[in-house]
């Protein structure tokens, strides 16, 4: 039986960051953003008091794209988004399970968020932080690592959010994951990035020698086409094979411009180096749109959703719509990348092939990437994004001390070559090793005392008002 805790405090926290270079996706470029850390104080029944913490970067313009609000009023929204989780999951004040509190308050906090007119999203951004540390202060509190304590379901998932499972479903395939030891990462090509020669796609200082790229697109197909034949003539001088993804974060219009583009890819020989190798497709339509539009003969391509992945129904309404698969990030939900990844494996046992990816809002040096990559690797996500080490310049504004602490008790994922402590590459992949240590993912927690308290928000209707 899972281990039941009682909540005792929520605390946020931020620190600014600095972008060492634009990153362009969607309709926004973000030059600086906040880093937001979450620290929580549990008893664990029977065994005391634990401590736990997350972090994550509040990404305007990504969880809510509408065009009415400014990139400072959605980060707003994250901001509302976590108060409202804080005072319900503090509202619990018996012994749960950590899974229960999640499911005792993802409702309340999707209804509550909407009457703030905050989309569900944004809405689960809240609870996503929370879950992380609460699932942090509870593997300390049982001395037991991510790996181990998730094959042994610590948290006590169920299928009470996704119907179409068993309990049972959920716990073998809990039971059934050998964490992978290396994971490779899949470099980041932003809209403003640039292609040829120094600095470019090829660059192996910019690259970081990986064998998996992502490639943002803009949504406009003759643009898009003509970007991508130069990337692809570039990666062919990396004597290497490799693979490709393409990100539309929600771009494409419709599903006529998407086909434009597929089209694009089926017949124009200059863009053979990309198609060859392409993966799949994530996220091309809005959000919206996406939820109204069936792929029909694009499904072949292999898609995938991502902002789509807004609640616990959004896999199989996207897998009724032609698509294979769908993101797992910490920062949409830790329990739902599970639930996914669950499903993922349950259908592709009828011949299809489903499938769970690797995705990074920018997972900054530190908890973030520890935690989303500890995820991945559990779920056999084989590469994935991490666009962190490349936006931002090391651990960033992160205090010397602290960042050192992080490379002393994590070895195998960062170091020194002369440049400051950054993320370690080994031979484009990212090792597991020292994530086995007890917690979720890290020995070590910020320097809480170097962290100011998180900016209180304020609600987007007052903003427009």
């Amino acid at each position: 039986m899972a281990p039941r805790l009682k909540l005792r405090d929520i605390t946020f926290f931020e620190r600014p960051v600095q972008f060492a270079r634009p990153f362009r996706f969607g309709a926004i470029t973000i030059n600086a953003t906040t880093q937001l850390f979450v620290r929580v104080e549990i008893e664990v029944e029977g065994r005391g008091s634990a401590v736990g913490a997350s972090a994550e970067l509040l990404v305007p313009k990504w969880f809510d794209k509408r065009p009415e609000f400014s990139p400072a009023q959605t980060v707003d929204g994250l901001r509302r988004s976590l108060e409202i989780a804080r005072g319900l999951y503090l509202a619990r004040t018996g012994f749960l399970t950590a899974f229960d509190l999640h499911a005792a308050c993802i409702g309340a906090q999707i209804a509550t968020c909407a009457k703030k007119n905050i989309p569900a999203l944004a809405a689960a951004y809240g609870l996503a932080e929370i879950d992380k540390a609460i699932l942090d202060a509870l593997l300390r509190g049982v001395e037991t690592g991510f790996f181990d304590g998730m094959a042994g379901n610590v948290a006590g998932i169920d299928a009470r959010l996704s119907p179409d499972l068993k309990d049972a479903e959920i716990a073998a395939f809990l039971s059934s994951r050998k964490p992978l030891p290396r994971v490779a990462i899949r470099h980041t090509v932003g809209l403003d990035d640039t292609v040829e020669g120094k600095g470019g796609v090829a660059d192996a200082h910019e690259n970081a020698g990986a064998s998996y790229f992502k490639l943002k697109l803009s949504g406009d197909p003759a643009a898009d086409a003509a970007r991508l034949a130069r990337i692809g003539k570039e990666l062919d001088t990396l004597g290497r094979s490799y693979k490709v993804t393409l990100d539309a974060n929600e771009q494409y219009a419709d599903l006529a411009a998407l086909q434009a583009l597929m089209d694009r890819l089926d017949h124009d020989s200059d863009l053979r180096p990309i198609a060859s190798r392409l993966l799949y497709v994530e996220q091309p339509m809005p959000r919206d749109i996406t939820r109204q539009s069936p792929l029909g003969s694009l499904a072949a391509r292999g898609f995938i959703i991502d902002e789509a992945d807004d609640s616990y129904d959004a896999f199989p309404a996207a897998r009724a719509l032609g698509y294979h698969g769908i993101s797992s990030k910490s920062c949409k939900g830790l329990y739902k990348s599970i639930v996914s990844a669950t499903r993922a494996a349950k259908w592709s046992g009828g011949g299809e092939k489903f499938f769970v990816t690797g995705e990074d809002l920018t997972c900054q040096a530190g908890l973030a990437v520890q935690q989303d990559l500890a995820l991945g690797a559990f779920l056999g996500v084989t590469h994935a994004e991490r666009n962190g080490h490349h936006y931002v310049d090391g651990f960033g504004d992160t205090p010397a001390a602290e960042a050192a602490a992080f490379a002393a008790a994590h070895p195998d994922l960062y170091a020194d070559a002369g440049q400051g402590i950054r993320l370690s590459i080994h031979d484009g992949d990212l090792l597991t090793g020292s994530l086995h240590a007890a917690g979720f993912a890290t020995s070590v927690h910020p320097d809480w005392s170097a962290l100011r308290p998180l900016e209180q928000p304020t609600s987007l209707q007052e903003q427009l008002a």
